[in-house]
């Protein structure tokens, strides 16, 4: 007995040696995170092929490029390994059915091209060299064609007599005012001359737009993510032969988009597309669902009726079946799951209760399943309905999130956040057992490192829903001891945080390695709990998700560990907007930050890209009475006196879906007013920026919050 209690007491001094001697999280190292995606896998299941996104050192000692290569994995459990070496990266790899060519995207003066890979070895070949660039490859089923879409400006679609034989115009009011069946849109004829007639000074002010000294907006739709355009653009389809020098045909056309094109057979494909050539695009919000032969003939609407949108199309293996979503427009909505066979009508259609969103739409090469994710409880978990039972079930759980996967017949691959590791690849049978790590792409370095773990939480809130929190303690974290905490909300609204979703992954474990706790929570109107609690904030966006968040921070503050002297709070857009709102009402925090967030919603309407979210949510238009009165109540720059706790503001220069302006108003309030506030605006980022934006200035966003909330608690 007394040896065994030594031994137990020499294990445990090890292990508190060993986790004493691995490193806590730093801020660098966001730029070792790898993510994994876009998995393909061959008909006979023998290799997958996928994509692997990494940040490289790029020109100066601080700065860093995203870069995106193919890599291959035998499914037989062994190491994956990387198949293009470009300084270009690659991307969207397809296998061909045979397994013996690989397809992907690989950017060649500045437009993205189609390159085959002999998986006999040699050099990737340039299969496109098309004016107007290539994305999304699908492969024929007799691996002898590929079908891609490109974007087409409307500028060049008045001209491209193979997208527009007879050089037509829209049938749609193009809505430039004063001028009736689009006869702006006719080619200019007269010489530009500013002091000519009124034909002439209109060929010249036509030139000022080419040349960019002037943009001339007609259309509803003119605010991009980071900048502002008049242009119109459209998605087609094109189908090329996978030999050396084939010409890509066009197979749509016209004043209209699709996308989203896969074969039934070798001879047709099914792809979603706009609804109303007769209406504006940018007024057009449905979008249906057609079939089309690869000539370009027979289109034929399969699904589609006003104020609906169908999307998601996927076919079974054999051309019968045919799964999509569909839902309404303009509503915050759950989208609905629903399958039919492809000669059927949509009135016999089979709608599969689901009351979450669902993704990534995949048949069984037998047929008798459908595969989806769906974002679920702070995770994304995949799911199967068997076509014969009528019954879904989850094959992973909540605490994980499944980016992108792949299935044959008997073999499974998918892309995996976890709590520990924030993207690897693994291999499972087809209904997700014996699940197997084939990847080392974050593992390996984060041997080295101490994480700290979400503990999960739930609570009811003031609308008898369950609202699930996470609490994560400090690094390092010792029994009767008090700690800062951090609550961090999330965006959206509609978003969700959890521990399998994985852009918050290094944030949240870079501040519990600098001795914070972090509190996150799923307030009402988050996404992944069913369409009622998504729809619990409409024209409730302050009060409502204030409080559930802020009982989340009651109880974990109530635990006893957490400093209640030393509380911050941080969140980006929505999570922006919910920041100003909750110092606008409540003094507890000592510091506050907001990213790139919305606080008066009237100007938003006007200045952001998301503009459709104040209808949506507030049933109307800053114009009307009742709405504006609303709007205004649920505004945080109306309560922006209240405010007296120490705030920076962040927001891209560049930011059109929010928009900058709003973080102006806000600031420019505070600052007159005399408060402790700090703006930072960070030159061409845009409201990706904390996901995808520029490395550098995600690190100094990062530690520019923790550097002003250090100045407050100390």
């Amino acid at each position: 007995m007394k040896k065994l209690f030594i031994l137990l007491l020499f294990n445990c001094c090890y292990y508190f040696v060993v986790a004493q001697q691995k490193e806590s999280i730093k801020v660098t190292d966001m730029l070792q995170i790898k993510s994994a995606n876009n998995l393909t896998i061959t008909d006979d299941g023998s290799k997958a092929a996928f994509t692997v996104l990494s940040i490289e050192q790029d020109t100066g000692k601080w700065e860093y490029k995203y870069l995106t290569q193919v890599w291959t994995v035998a499914t037989d459990g062994s190491q994956p390994r990387q198949l293009t070496f470009s300084k270009e990266g690659a991307a969207q790899p397809k296998w061909r059915p045979d397994g013996k060519q690989l397809a992907f995207v690989r950017t060649v003066d500045g437009k993205p091209q189609i390159f085959l890979l002999g998986f006999d070895g040699g050099e990737a070949m340039q299969l496109t060299k098309f004016k107007y660039g290539v994305g999304n490859p699908e492969w024929s089923k007799d691996g002898k064609r590929l079908l891609f879409t490109a974007q087409i400006p409307l500028k060049d679609l008045l001209t491209d007599t193979s997208l527009n034989k007879n050089k037509e115009i829209p049938t749609w009011a193009f809505e430039k005012p004063g001028f009736k069946n689009n006869f702006n849109l006719k080619a200019d004829t007269a010489t530009a001359n500013p002091d000519g007639n009124i034909e002439a000074i209109r060929t010249y002010l036509a030139l000022d737009e080419k040349d960019n000294k002037a943009k001339v907006f007609d259309r509803l739709t003119f605010q991009e993510e980071s900048a502002t355009s008049s242009n119109i653009n459209f998605n087609h389809i094109f189908i090329v032969d996978a030999i050396p020098a084939s010409v890509p045909k066009a197979i749509t056309g016209g004043f209209y988009s699709f996308g989203n094109a896969h074969f039934i057979d070798d001879n047709t494909i099914i792809t979603e597309g706009d609804i109303n050539e007769a209406e504006h695009p940018d007024r057009t919000l449905e979008s249906a669902i057609y079939r089309i032969k690869i000539d370009g003939t027979q289109l034929q609407k399969v699904l589609g009726q006003k104020d609906r949108n169908y999307s998601g199309a996927a076919v079974s293996q054999s051309g019968k079946w045919l799964a999509y979503t569909y839902s309404k427009t303009n509503l915050v909505t759950i989208d609905t799951l629903a399958i039919m066979s492809m000669d059927g009508k949509e009135e016999e259609r089979i709608d599969i209760p689901f009351d979450r969103n669902k993704q990534q739409l995949s048949w069984s090469k037998d047929e008798n399943f459908l595969y989806f994710t769906s974002p679920s409880n702070g995770g994304v978990v995949l799911n199967r309905y068997n076509r014969k039972t009528k019954k879904t079930e989850a094959l992973t759980d909540v605490n994980s999130g499944v980016n992108s996967f792949a299935i044959n017949d008997t073999k499974l691959l998918f892309a995996k956040t976890a709590i520990g590791n924030p993207s690897e690849i693994y291999l499972a049978d087809i209904a997700a057992k014996k699940q197997q790590l084939v990847s080392s792409f974050n593992t390996t370095w984060l041997q080295s490192k101490q994480l700290s773990m979400p503990e999960k939480q739930v609570f009811t809130n003031s609308k008898g829903m369950q609202v699930e929190y996470w609490v994560m303690k400090p690094l390092n974290y010792e029994a009767g001891k008090k700690y800062p905490l951090l609550l961090e909300i999330h965006g959206g609204p509609a978003a969700m945080w959890g521990p399998g979703e994985s852009s918050m992954w290094h944030e949240f474990q870079f501040f519990c390695a600098k001795g914070y706790g972090v509190v996150y929570c799923n307030p009402r109107g988050s996404g992944g709990y069913g369409a009622d609690f998504l729809k619990a904030n409409i024209a409730d966006w302050g009060a409502g998700p204030t409080s559930d968040v802020l009982t989340a921070l009651d109880k974990t503050v109530a635990e006893g560990w957490a400093d209640t002297s030393k509380l911050v709070v941080t969140g980006g857009s929505y999570a922006g907007y919910l920041v100003a709102w909750i110092v606008g009402h409540d003094h507890r925090f000592k510091a506050a930050c907001s990213q790139r967030g919305v606080y008066d919603l009237s100007t938003f309407f006007g200045e952001g890209n998301a503009w459709r979210l104040v209808p949506n949510y507030f049933g109307g238009y800053p114009w009307e009475k009742p709405v504006k009165e609303l709007l205004d109540r649920e505004s945080p720059i109306s309560y922006v006196q209240n405010i007296t706790t120490p705030y920076i503001i962040f927001h891209g220069e560049n930011d059109l879906r929010t928009g900058v302006i709003q973080s102006e108003m806000l600031y420019k309030s505070l600052k007159v007013m005399g408060r402790q506030v700090e703006y930072v605006r960070h030159p061409g980022a845009t409201h990706e920026i904390t996901r995808s934006g520029n490395n550098r200035q995600r690190i100094d966003q990062m530690l520019r919050t923790y550097e002003f909330f250090e100045r407050f608690i100390h």
